[in-house]
């Protein structure tokens, strides 16, 4: 059954990272409804990082080519400052800018969330307001605009909407986006830009955990399963990242927000029924 879930597991957040629909969430759920325990073995929060060090990789192999003109405009980019740079090293300049907001409140507010927020009735609000964030954003942003044209102000409101997703439910891709598209990104541009911004964001938290697991020690079981769970989640996390953008050029995100809407009534009703 152990490595039955950690395949499970691994799909679900391959599918829902890059999606607006909350992996976190999905996780939470996926072993609330299958009656898995959420802070027992292998398949606490830990895995959950292991699962998006995964996702990690699937951003770094599908966007390796925009990354390494990133890193290498970078210098360039520290030297210019955020007004003045064009290009790839506006990129790297906007992409620091909105890392900004999550670093301040992951540090303040992350142990909390993580004791507090990861439990269905949040969830089940916090897809709500998700949704209606999606809605808002089709409906209101101009969506005609590339990245390069988010100022240094748009990028921290962009890194601040990726911050309300340390708590479940609120999709770091669908804040991110909805923030963006309100700004005046293209759909595209607006998930390229959300994929790109959450590099250190992924990286930063796989890494945090990963010192405490490596402190506490793996069993070679569990190993395998963590292993295994990465795996599957940049396998189908790359797959994931082909389709969404492609998707994006001629779709809106309504179907997402529907579909937010549908799981927060289903998490609701299981609440009422357990």
């Amino acid at each position: 059954m152990t490595w039955i879930a950690a395949i499970l597991l691994g799909v679900v957040q391959g599918l829902t990272e890059f999606l607006p629909v909350s992996s976190s969430a999905h996780l939470v759920l996926a072993r609330a409804f299958f009656g898995w325990n959420a802070d027992a073995g292998a398949f606490g929060l830990a895995f959950d990082v292991a699962l998006h060090a995964g996702t990690l990789v699937a951003i770094v192999a599908y966007f390796w080519r925009d990354l390494m003109t990133i890193a290498a405009a970078a210098p360039g980019a520290l030297s210019a400052g955020p007004a003045s740079a064009r290009g790839p090293a506006r990129v790297a300049w906007l992409i620091v800018l909105g890392t900004i907001p999550i670093v301040v409140l992951g540090g303040a507010a992350a142990s909390w969330l993580e004791d507090h927020a990861r439990t269905p009735p949040v969830i089940a609000v916090t897809l709500i307001v998700g949704a209606l964030w999606l809605l808002a954003a089709e409906r209101m942003g101009s969506k005609d605009r590339t990245e390069e044209a988010l100022t240094p102000v748009g990028s921290i409101l962009v890194g601040g909407a990726q911050a309300t997703a340390l708590v479940p439910g609120m999709s770091r891709s669908g804040s991110t986006m909805s923030m963006a598209m309100l700004l005046g990104l293209t759909r595209e541009s607006a998930a390229r830009f959300s994929f790109l911004l959450g590099v250190p964001a992924i990286a930063g938290a796989a890494s945090k955990e990963g010192l405490h697991v490596l402190k506490a020690g793996l069993t070679p079981h569990d190993a395998a399963l963590f292993a295994l769970g990465m795996a599957v989640s940049a396998a189908v996390g790359y797959l994931t990242i082909r389709f969404f953008l492609r998707y994006l050029a001629g779709h809106s995100l309504d179907v997402f927000a529907y579909y937010r809407l549908a799981l927060a009534a289903v998490t609701i009703v299981w609440l009422f029924g357990r």
